[in-house]
């Protein structure tokens, strides 16, 4: 089991740095001065080949997690409220996830109107959940 633990650490480390790096490719998106088509293409690029390594980083985290959770079974029983939560965290990491690939999207087909200030609050969001699962899993709040 910690050769699992130890692997989905690592896993949802690697996936959570794209997360992280991503939106701030965004944000240098947002800011590409009109005409700078050379700029645009070279940070499209970057972002393509971080939103594929991002996908293929979040599958190994998750798979490790399921697998800890259902066939280690942590998380279950009484006082499993902490596992609760850390799955909604969990969700909304991929939903964020998601969206990522979805603004991806948007830039490629230069359909974007949100300004570079929006990305960067939308930036924080992963710290804020990566925070939040690992006082959750660490500090096991509602457990009895």
């Amino acid at each position: 089991m910690l050769w699992v633990k130890a692997l989905h650490i690592v896993f949802v480390a690697s996936w959570f740095a794209g997360l992280f790096y991503l939106p701030r490719i965004f944000v240098n998106l947002a800011m590409v001065p009109v005409g700078s088509d050379a700029e645009r293409d070279r940070l499209l690029l970057m972002a393509r080949k971080l939103m594929r390594f991002t996908h293929i980083l979040a599958v190994p985290a998750l798979g490790l997690g399921l697998a800890l959770w259902w066939g280690y079974g942590i998380g279950w029983g009484a006082g499993s409220g902490w596992m609760h939560a850390k799955l909604a965290v969990v969700l909304l990491t991929l939903a964020y996830h998601h969206e990522c690939a979805r603004l991806l999207r948007v830039f490629e087909q230069g359909h974007n109107v949100r300004s570079h200030v929006w990305f960067r609050w939308f930036n924080e969001l992963p710290v804020l959940f990566m925070l939040a699962a690992v006082v959750l899993v660490v500090v096991k709040p509602w457990q009895a």
